[in-house]
């Protein structure tokens, strides 16, 4: 059960913040400024590709890495393929993950390998089979980290992960809103080089503006009823959040909701894109998840007896594509069912502006739900 006290006690909720959470979340506009930096510093800003790249891989273990590999997925379209690399196995001796490239992987292709942590022997084998192959290969991750030392040099390029910028607390949480923009912001240069997608130094300061506006409006000290993402999570609470989405933007936001609301704040939740939302969870409003399945038994024991779960649906929208919408049949459906709505739609803007505010709202909402949730330790 959401304790929505401690959603308007500034202080309460900086006591429960052992993780840093909502720092990370507030610092993501400086996050973007110091990995673009840190990708000039490496120097994206000067290549001169000879073209696009066959295809792009992506290799990362975690919800970062995940979610920064939808993300490129989703923005480059149908520039050039985007196959996320999945582990192969585990290594026996020291349980380390194993990567393997697709056997038509070779020097047509881009190989990005991305990490908060920079140790895993597995990605320094990969990076390894790749420069054997030929393939061009990009590491984002801590400058220090043997897969810097590894990659750096003959193997490929190497752009130093982006830290905490008052370095306050060390950033181990893989889902934190701070690691995302810190892999995720040197790709967006390097793919703007390649011609991928348009991202450039300009684009990736509107970027950070509007996330420094958008932590404005979220941050702790905003009371719930004009903070929305306060707003979304007492929503949310004992909720099955159905996290529908429309826009090339809000898909891979929507799936990384659902990822953030399981590592961080151990909820449960299902996302899937506009139309074809429609009938894959329409039978979870009129079964055991709907408004009015299974009441509320009186002799309950409100302690020893959670309250169940009941479907929310969570609507995400971007501009969806050539104006047509799936929003009011969305509606339609929730509502004949008596299932709540909540909505998110971006200010104008680029793009990757209403990407950036969509994903900072929603990581701010599960923050509060993992802070404001006493059964989720924090």
């Amino acid at each position: 059960m959401l304790d929505e006290t401690l959603l308007d006690d500034p202080e309460a909720l900086a006591r429960a913040d052992r993780r840093g959470l909502l720092r990370g979340a507030a610092e993501a506009g400086a996050r973007v400024r110091t990995a673009a930096r840190h990708a000039a510093e490496a120097g994206i800003a000067e290549l001169r590709p000879d073209g696009r790249p066959r295809a792009v891989l992506v290799a990362g273990a975690g919800t970062a890495a995940n979610g920064v590999a939808d993300l490129i997925g989703a923005l480059a379209g149908a520039g050039a393929p985007v196959a996320r690399l999945h582990p192969t196995g585990v290594a026996p001796a020291a349980g380390a993950l194993r990567w393997a490239l697709p056997g038509w992987a070779g020097s047509l292709d881009l190989l990005l390998v991305i990490t908060i942590d920079g140790g895993e022997p597995g990605l320094d084998l990969l990076a390894e089979q790749a420069y054997r192959r030929g393939c061009t290969v990009v590491a984002v991750t801590p400058g220090s980290s043997p897969l810097a030392e590894g990659v750096g040099g003959r193997h490929g390029l190497v752009v130093p992960m982006a830290t905490p910028p008052h370095e306050l607390y060390e950033e181990t949480v893989g889902a934190g809103p701070g690691a995302l923009w810190a892999l995720f912001t040197p790709l967006l240069a390097l793919l703007d080089r390649v011609g991928l997608l348009e991202a450039p130094p300009e684009a990736l300061e509107l970027v950070a503006d509007r996330l420094d506006r958008t932590a404005e409006r979220c941050g702790p000290a905003i009371a719930t009823y004009g903070n929305p993402a306060k707003t979304l999570a007492a929503e949310l609470t004992d909720s099955l959040p159905l996290i529908w989405t429309e826009g090339t933007g809000a898909a891979p936001a929507g799936r990384r909701f659902a990822a953030v609301l399981a590592e961080l704040a151990g909820r449960p939740a299902l996302a899937a894109e506009l139309p074809e939302a429609l009938p894959a969870h329409g039978v979870l409003l009129a079964g055991d998840f709907a408004a009015g399945a299974d009441p509320d038994d009186f002799f309950r024991d409100r302690v020893e007896e959670p309250q169940a779960l009941r479907a929310r649906v969570v609507l995400l929208r971007d501009r969806p594509a050539g104006g047509l919408t799936a929003a009011p049949a969305a509606r339609e459906l929730a509502l004949g069912h008596d299932t709540p709505i909540s909505e998110l739609e971006p200010e104008e803007g680029t793009e990757l502006e209403s990407l950036a505010e969509l994903l900072a709202v929603t990581d701010f909402a599960a923050v509060y739900l993992a802070l404001a949730t006493p059964a989720t330790p924090s």
